[in-house]
């Protein structure tokens, strides 16, 4: 008998048609300014954290990322017409995100388990303010559950792309990777996972322009890193 997969399957061929697919039209469409990438693992287990604007930060990271990458996915796009069947294509893991849902957590532990990457957006949900909103534990209590490091990607610029278009311009959007966060690997505690949250949230703040730094704008471990990388630099 063989063994049930404990995942959505990705199909090769699929997969890296829709991949080139999407490149070519970002390339046309868009310019594009991405940094980081030497943060890329190659290989193993590890979790994509982002912010999230816009419909467009997805595939834009989706197309940057030079491996097989599962994402989880708002239930609700399951059954859309148009991106359910992407998503399926993509990799996604259909999360629902008002209750705990078990059965999607533990597909993203088997996938982080077989060495695959996995992406998640740290608020859960794509903001309404054009800011970063209060992060979710999700991505670290993947990360502390699989032993696994999270790679912190920003972008911005996503969602001025369709004003940009009526204006007939090719809109540049940004994307950064830094390096990784290693948390403790293990059962974290409610208060260990919110800390967590909290060093992965205002580490993807200082990645960020201040105007899309949200309610982490004025966060003293922000003010921290801030400082330190103003040290870096002088230094």
């Amino acid at each position: 008998m063989t063994q049930k997969r404990r995942y959505p399957p990705i199909h090769p061929w699929l997969y890296n048609t829709l991949k080139a697919i999407l490149r070519a039209l970002a390339k046309m469409l868009v310019r594009t300014d991405i940094r980081g990438m030497e943060y890329i693992p190659p290989r193993g287990g590890v979790i994509f954290v982002t912010n999230h604007l816009h419909y467009f930060d997805s595939p834009l990271i989706f197309i940057a990322i030079p491996r097989t990458i599962y994402v989880l996915a708002a239930e609700k796009y399951e059954h859309h017409l148009l991106f359910g069947p992407l998503l399926r294509i993509a990799g996604a893991i259909f999360i629902n995100r008002g209750e705990p849902d078990r059965r999607a957590l533990r597909q993203a532990l088997a996938v982080l388990e077989d060495g695959y990457a996995l992406g998640v957006a740290a608020e859960g949900t794509r903001s309404r303010t054009g800011g970063l909103g209060p992060g979710k534990t999700g991505a670290a209590y993947l990360a502390t559950r699989a032993g696994v490091p999270l790679v912190p990607t920003v972008v911005w610029g996503t969602e001025k792309v369709i004003s940009g278009w009526l204006r007939l311009k090719r809109p540049e959007v940004y994307l950064r990777f830094g390096p990784p966060i290693h948390l403790p690997a293990g059962r974290a505690r409610s208060e260990e996972l919110e800390r967590y949250t909290e060093e992965i949230m205002t580490t993807l703040a200082s990645m960020l322009p201040e105007e899309y730094r949200g309610v982490y704008r004025d966060h003293p471990l922000l003010e921290q890193k801030l400082a330190e990388q103003d040290k870096a630099t002088a230094g």
